[in-house]
């Protein structure tokens, strides 16, 4: 078989030819060495001498196919309308196989000759070729597909798309249909011009996917407001849902995968988004009864809606809010801290649950339990007064972290202190949180009183995590400081021992803390007289201190100290811890043979304590019965030693009373937090200013808010009187002819 082109006889090559072409189209048997000899030909035709044939060879081809088509719609429309869809489709099936077969065969052709002349992709996109895309050749495979179109789906698209609805209605009803003839009829209208480079779909879309579209919505609308009269919004919802999902399933039955979002967004249109008004209508009370069933169905109705959640999402929201406001607003008792926190981390605990079971954690809502947990926490029942939420978490932690908290595993403790960090993050006054845990945190490393290093570190930690190394780092260094002073014990033991001159006669141990780190004022100590017996230990570790550390200077703070005294004058002998002040006192009647009795003015005067404070220990001395006294104590009262005091416990402390907290403090405390906090806002805003050197009045307002909200949320006013006092120190100024314009004074 000879590949050199030769003159060859269309006619009679193209009669043999066309023989194995109807074989090859109506899918018949074609012998292995017919279709090789017949792919030769088609070789011949496209190389022959002197003229090449493939253009005659093209259109013949071309005139075949649709006479053939135009056979195939006869035949189809004689069968009549109830047969018309299957005819079709076993017709289509025959072709559309045929058709790929007759383009392997005409390969060369396709290659050598169609391909040449066929627009480039690059034109197609950008243009370049005034040509009309009718008048191009299409390669044999495309012009068939194209012939069926023409031919076959235009004269038949109103028949043809009339009886597929026909048939999706039958099968909404519960008819059996035959789905393979309904899928391939539809799928044939997208196959006849996969082919295309673009607008590859518009055939499908413009006969079938839009009045199909058209169809459904208007076969649900009618079902919805059928299922609306019979039922109620519950019911209502499980119809929907079940509707939803049969649909879903019919358009895998029967349509392109193309139009499976298309049809279920249609059908969530006409029964969910055109009832907005009615689903939202029933979201609060089943927020409120928290049916979880119903809400369940109601999130996954309104998801996929535009704007559709906005109610549901609300309707959580205030729901969480007020359950939280309850609980805050139920307080009462001695363990308010506890029940404040407790029951805060139960409303958050309780719907955090909900909202990962019922509405699957959307980060909407999860944001809606934040808004809600937040303002309930931080409400105030007074808006003039500060909130109370912070302090109550301070005291909790402090309730968890003292060795008075009993009955409690390490595991416990840490889960508890873990949830802890939940409600923290919560507070908007961080900062005031901060300051009364710092300052419990202090009592309890002076008085020894933390159940465990390990659990007060690990809650620091958790601290730091939360609000960074800023945040904590006084803590650290308060740490850092009990463990400096566990060495300097050590070191100072070690000094007394290398001369006997220098014992003491009491064992004695200090705390030596940074001022800057601690929240300790060191204004307005009360003065004190130290005892006889325990100023040679004073003196001898300012010694040893003054030796190791030149420059330092140590203030005793003597309100801080505790000491333990034997008592020995009573029937049995007791071991008592105590303050330094009651030990002053209590020393006093052993001044001498047989001093039984003091006054007032005695005892103030040895230890020239200030008036108020020594009432206030003496009062503790009289609560405990180890002091005799009637009547309220004023400066001409006389104090008598309880010689018949009895106590089942020998080893007993009096709490001193720096380790109560005074209302005083709490205001102080307050008062030391709004310091800060114009400290901080002044601090902010000329970092502000001095990045950006001129800046707008709102702009300021906002970027100094922006900063300070991991720590507090700073009132307007609070800013506007510290960016007077920047300009009052000369670090701003405003700007000339402006009126809300800052320029940052270099």
């Amino acid at each position: 078989m000879s590949l050199k082109p030769r003159r060859v006889d269309f006619p009679a090559t193209w009669t043999v030819l066309l023989d194995t072409v109807k074989g090859v189209v109506t899918c018949g048997r074609v012998a292995r060495a017919t279709w090789t000899d017949r792919f030769h030909d088609v070789y011949q035709l496209c190389v022959a001498f002197p003229e090449p044939l493939g253009d005659k060879l093209y259109q013949e081809t071309k005139s075949f196919l649709e006479a053939h088509v135009s056979s195939l719609l006869k035949a189809v429309q004689s069968c009549g309308s109830e047969n018309l869809l299957a005819n079709y489709h076993k017709h289509w099936e025959e072709y559309s196989q045929g058709s790929h077969y007759l383009n392997q065969l005409y390969g060369y052709l396709n290659s050598t000759f169609i391909r040449k002349q066929k627009v480039s992709d690059a034109d197609l996109n950008y243009g370049g070729f005034a040509m009309d895309m009718a008048d191009q050749m299409l390669e044999i495979g495309e012009l068939a597909l194209d012939t069926w179109k023409r031919l076959m789906i235009e004269p038949l698209k109103t028949q043809l798309l009339n009886l597929i609805l026909q048939e999706v209605k039958k099968d909404r009803g519960g008819n059996s249909v035959n789905q393979t003839v309904v899928h391939g009829v539809i799928n044939s209208f997208v196959n006849v011009e996969e082919y295309k480079k673009k607008y590859s779909m518009q055939l499908y879309e413009e006969l079938f996917e839009t009045p199909f579209l058209h169809e459904t919505g208007d076969y649900y609308r009618q079902e919805a407001a059928k299922l609306k009269d019979e039922y109620n919004c519950s019911d209502y919802m499980e119809k929907v849902i079940q509707k939803l999902d049969n649909e879903d399933f019919r358009s895998r039955k029967f349509l392109h995968p193309s139009s499976y979002t298309k049809v279920t967004h249609e059908c969530q249109q006409r029964m969910i988004a055109d009832h907005l008004q009615f689903l939202h209508g029933e979201c609060r009370e089943m927020v409120q009864t928290e049916k979880r069933k119903d809400l369940t169905h109601m999130y996954s109705l309104l998801k996929p809606i535009q704007s559709g959640l906005g109610v549901l999402m609300q309707e959580v929201e205030d729901h969480i809010k007020h359950t939280g406001l309850e609980a805050v607003r139920s307080l009462k008792g001695e363990n308010v801290p506890g029940q404040f926190v407790e029951s805060m981390l139960e409303v958050h605990s309780k719907y955090t649950e909900l909202i990962q079971s019922v509405f699957h954690a959307d980060q909407q809502f999860v944001g809606a339990l934040d808004k809600a947990c937040a303002a309930a926490i931080n409400f105030r029942s007074n808006p003039k007064m500060a909130c109370k939420s912070a302090e109550l978490l301070a005291r909790y932690c402090d309730g968890l972290l003292k060795k008075s908290s009993k009955g409690i595993s390490e595991t416990e403790l840490d889960d508890k202190l873990a949830n802890c960090i939940t409600v923290f993050k919560y507070l908007d006054d961080k900062d005031v949180f901060q300051r009364f845990y710092s300052r419990m945190l202090a009592k309890r490393l002076i008085y020894s009183q933390s159940t465990s290093m390990d659990a007060e570190e690990a809650m620091i930690n958790r601290l730091k995590q939360a609000c960074g190394y800023e945040f904590t780092n006084k803590l650290h260094r308060m740490f850092t400081d009990m463990s400096i002073s566990s060495d300097l014990n050590n070191k100072f033991s070690d000094f007394t021992r290398e001369d006997s001159s220098r014992d003491l006669g009491v064992n004695f141990s200090i705390l030596v803390l940074q001022a800057g780190a601690w929240p300790i004022a060191q204004s307005n100590l009360p003065s004190f007289a130290l005892p006889q017996e325990l100023e040679r230990s004073v003196r001898m570790f300012e010694l040893f201190y003054n030796k190791n550390f030149s420059g330092r200077k140590l203030a005793w703070m003597h309100s801080f100290c505790n000491v333990e005294m034997k008592f020995n004058y009573l029937k049995k002998t007791y071991f008592v811890t105590m303050g330094t002040f009651h030990m002053g006192i209590l020393l006093l009647f052993n001044s001498g043979d047989n001093v039984e009795k003091l006054a007032f003015s005695f005892i103030q005067k040895h230890t020239t304590l200030p008036e108020r404070e020594l009432v206030k220990q003496l009062q503790s001395l009289i609560d405990t019965k180890i002091i005799s006294h009637e009547g309220e104590i004023t400066p001409q009262s006389d104090f008598e030693l309880n010689l018949a005091y009895n106590n089942k416990r020998t080893k007993f402390k009096i709490t001193a009373a720096v380790q109560r907290d005074s209302p005083q403090e709490v205001e102080l405390t307050h008062s030391a937090v709004d310091e800060d906090r114009k400290m901080y806002v002044q601090a902010a805003i000329v970092r502000i200013m001095k990045a950006r050197k001129v800046l707008k009045h709102n702009l300021l307002i906002q970027e100094v808010i922006s900063q300070s909200r991991s720590r507090f949320n700073p009132s307007i006013s609070m800013i506007k009187k510290c960016i007077e006092t920047l300009i009052d120190k000369q670090y701003l100024e405003r700007t000339a002819n402006t009126t809300d314009e800052y320029s940052y004074v270099a």
